[in-house]
């Protein structure tokens, strides 16, 4: 997760206000939001120099799950106490180690919210990595739940994004590579769905990250990516959702049993089962707000 636009900069056109279509309370946003860990680090971060190999994913996994955990240094703009790490697991010789970046927060470090259990935003990242893998389409970077040098907490393979790639400009431009994003929201009721959020990569590819405020049993979704509003689900799309549903009954199921509450895994299937129905992505809900603040 190595890009995020400037704190600073808001989404053009909207002139730094918000249309009351898509209304924002920030006193609500307070309650329910998770803080962004990562924005504004892309600079410093970047000078170090750190390792962040390209991974396949079994690699990764085994890797964050059992590599040796270094703290490099707290995210200052984090107030769920993120941290950079490294990770490391040793190799026979004559085989380097093999190292990489990785972000690490930890469930003590978690400020609490009124409207998520405490201590949950961790299981919500691995949650919403199980259920991107289950969707095929690869979103969410690899994530597991681990013991850490602070305890319990998320550990999640640091990016390296693609410095040529406006996260905000894919936004304003309804890239079509957001699309699938947008599904993925609407599935697992992202509450935070920010501009820089979206970390593209070279070759195309765009990762989602920053999954803490997920899987709420109301409906919550915040998000800037409201560009596809009312428009069928392509075929494919419906097909990804279906699988999910499916998945909810066997493996993927499982998982989420042992991540969320149950009432949060049923009003999952139920979530999707509308999705489905529908045929279409979700319009904004005017009783409450639609897009996440900041916007980036």
């Amino acid at each position: 997760m190595d890009e995020r636009p400037d704190d600073e900069r808001l989404l053009p056109g909207l002139d730094g206000r918000v249309p009351d279509a898509f209304g924002v309370d920030e006193e609500a946003d307070e309650l329910d939001e998770e803080p962004d860990d990562e924005v504004g680090q892309t600079e410093s971060i970047g000078a170090l120099g750190l390792p962040m190999p390209v991974l396949a994913p079994a690699t990764a996994l085994d890797l964050l799950r059992f590599g040796e955990l270094s703290v490099v240094g707290r995210l200052w703009a984090s107030s769920n106490n993120a941290m950079l790490c490294l990770v490391t697991r040793p190799c026979p010789d004559p085989e380097p180690d093999l190292v990489a970046a990785c972000i690490y927060k930890p469930v003590m470090g978690e400020r609490p919210l009124d409207d998520f259990p405490d201590g949950t935003l961790a299981r919500r990242e691995v949650a919403a990595y199980a259920a991107s893998e289950a969707s095929g389409w690869g979103i969410v970077p690899p994530t597991v739940l681990r013991e850490g040098p602070f305890g319990e907490g998320m550990v999640q393979l640091w990016i390296r994004t693609d410095d040529a790639v406006d996260p905000v400009g894919l936004v304003v431009a309804n890239d079509e590579r957001l699309r699938r994003v947008a599904v993925f929201d609407a599935a697992v009721n992202n509450t935070d769905r920010k501009a820089g959020h979206l970390l593209p990569v070279p070759g195309g590819h765009v990762y989602g990250v920053d999954h803490g405020v997920t899987f709420s049993p109301v409906p919550k979704l915040r998000t800037v990516l409201w560009g596809w509003r009312g428009e069928p689900f392509s075929d494919a799309e419906l097909d990804v959702l279906r699988n999910l549903r499916a998945g909810l009954d066997g493996t993927l199921g499982a998982t989420l049993h042992e991540l969320l509450d149950p009432i949060e895994v049923r009003a999952t299937g139920r979530r999707i089962d509308r999705l489905v129905e529908a045929g279409s992505f979700p319009q904004p809900d005017p009783r409450r707000p639609a897009l996440p603040w900041p916007p980036v």
